[in-house]
Formats: C-alpha cells, sequence, structure tokens
C-alpha cells in the first residue's frame, strides 16, 4: 500500500477501480510537485521560517504554483478508473511551496544548469538562514523519498505522469529579492499582453539535444484527443526535459512510461488571476479529464 500522508508535506490519495484487486500492484502514479496551491501552504511554511522574507511574496506564490493541477491530477484518477474499472491510480499532491525549495529540482545543480534547463532555482535566494535551509531541506527529502516509495509500487507495466500547470504568458523577469516588485511592472495591463502567449498544453518530453523521451503513442493520442476540444499540444516549446529537474529522472528511469505535461493555467482557473489564489472551475477541469484519461490508456 502507499504511504500514508505526510501534513504540510504531501498529500496521498489512492483511486481504485471497482474491479481492481486490493493487493495489486499500481498502474499509474500521477505526481504535482508543485502542488501547494493554497494561500494556506504559503502562509504556515512562512510562518515557521526566520529568513527575512520579501514583501508581498505570497504574489509571487500565487503567480509561480500551479493552481489547477491537484484538482486536474484528481479528476484524471478518477476519470481513468471510471473507464477502467480494473486498474489503480495514486495521485501525489506535494504541499511545500515552491517558493521556498521546490520538490521538482536536483537542490544541489548549479545555477547554470537551472538557467539552461529555463527554471528557476531549487533553492531561493530569500532563504538565507541555516535554520531555514535545514528545515526546507529536510521536508524536500521526506517528500521524495515518499514519491520514491510510491514510484516503486508500480507495476511492471505501471506509468506516471508528472502534472504541472503553468501560467498564460512567459513572464521574464529574475528571481532575486525584487521579484514581487519584477511581478507587478510585468503584469501591469499595458505590458502583460506583450509577453509570449505559452502553448495551452506542453509535453515536456526532449532533451536539450532534441532528444525524444516522451512516449509517442500516449502523446499522439493525447493530441488527438485534445483536437476535439481545439486544443493544440506542443512538443518542449516552453522547457526542455533538463537533468537540473527531478522529472528527468523520473523519465530516464522509466523508458516510454513517464510523461511531463505543462497545462496552461487559463484552461482551469475561473478566472486567471495572477497574484491571488485562483478558483477552479470543475467544468474547465471535466473538460480536460476526459481526453487525458483516455490518452493515458494507450499505456496499455
Amino acid at each position: 500500500m502507499p504511504p500514508s500522508s505526510l501534513p504540510g508535506i504531501l498529500d496521498v490519495t489512492l483511486v481504485r477501480g471497482a474491479g481492481a484487486r486490493p493487493e495489486a500492484a499500481l498502474d499509474l502514479v500521477i505526481e504535482i510537485p508543485h502542488g501547494a496551491t493554497a494561500t494556506a501552504d504559503f502562509t504556515a511554511l512562512a510562518a515557521r521560517l526566520t529568513s527575512p522574507l520579501p514583501d508581498g511574496l505570497v504574489e509571487f506564490f500565487h503567480v509561480n504554483t500551479d493552481a489547477g493541477a491537484p484538482e486536474l491530477g484528481q479528476a484524471i484518477a478518477e476519470r481513468l478508473v471510471a473507464d477502467a474499472p480494473a486498474r489503480s491510480v495514486c495521485v501525489l499532491r506535494c504541499r511545500i511551496p515552491r517558493t521556498f525549495i521546490d520538490c521538482n529540482r536536483r537542490i544541489d545543480a548549479a545555477p547554470a544548469d537551472f538557467q539552461a534547463g529555463k527554471v528557476t532555482p531549487g533553492l531561493m535566494p530569500w532563504i538565507t538562514t541555516t535554520e531555514d535551509r535545514a528545515l526546507l531541506r529536510a521536508a524536500y527529502d521526506r517528500y521524495v523519498a515518499a514519491v520514491g516509495e510510491v514510484t516503486a509500487q508500480l507495476a511492471p507495466e505501471g506509468a506516471l505522469l508528472l502534472l504541472h500547470s503553468y501560467a498564460p504568458r512567459t513572464v521574464d523577469v529574475e528571481v532575486d529579492l525584487q521579484i514581487v516588485d519584477n511581478l507587478r511592472r510585468a503584469y501591469l495591463p499595458d505590458r502583460e499582453p506583450s509577453w509570449p502567449l505559452r502553448p495551452e498544453v506542453d509535453v515536456i518530453g526532449r532533451e536539450l539535444d532534441g532528444t525524444r523521451r516522451a512516449p509517442a503513442a500516449v502523446v499522439d493520442a493525447l493530441r488527438a484527443e485534445l483536437a476535439g476540444l481545439g486544443i493544440a499540444v506542443a512538443d518542449s516549446a516552453t522547457y526542455p526535459l533538463h537533468p537540473s529537474t527531478l522529472a528527468w529522472g523520473h523519465v530516464m528511469a522509466r523508458p516510454g512510461r513517464a510523461l511531463c505535461v505543462e497545462v496552461r493555467r487559463d484552461l482551469l482557473a475561473d478566472p486567471f488571476e495572477p497574484f491571488a489564489e485562483m478558483r477552479i472551475g470543475a467544468a474547465k477541469v471535466a473538460r480536460l479529464a476526459a481526453p487525458f484519461a483516455r490518452a493515458l490508456g494507450r499505456w496499455w
């Protein structure tokens, strides 16, 4: 059985179909490493830190966290087992805000590695005290270990979905102590539309050299399913699959059995609000969950 949830670190939800054997191995794990999306996730951990945090940092938290991904992951799991009652799916939702430490990063990677991967750092620059670094690293280590325990329970033909959401536009600002002021300027009404619009769905499956690691049959099925909704699926248009992320390790460990996907946040939020906790539209989530579940079924 998967491990229990870890308060403030990880929510574990097991979704079994009516025909699934209780002792059977898992068919699918859905990991949401940036699943801390509630203001309470931010404030609870911020209250435990001793580092001086930038004023208004909660605004960066909401811009940068994967709002809607937890709801979509849960809906995909439920739809998949409804369509295939013999299957079992485990949903892993991280509750550690990436505003402080990122549970999809190789924490000890060099800054140049994060830049090459077009990703934010693993440990944020406003975390300055030894006590905070130790506290956050301990939480990170517990999360990573628990994910390893769950993925070890996958069946030989089991698979892993790494699910993310991202803001509609690529806003190019430095992640430094002025991050909040920089973001406020970037999202001014006369400036926000100038930033590049991201794909509605982007499969993060190509390495920097162009090598494709995403499972072709599943990606093709996802593209066909979403085309019926008028949604295009891009191929690593936003980010590469890069060794500075833990997603890279998951994908390399399971050739053809792991898929990393970004979903544009305005497809899930109702409406998209960059600086506040977003309401996630149930109808929007259901609209995407069904085609995702059908596409993932191609693994079997």
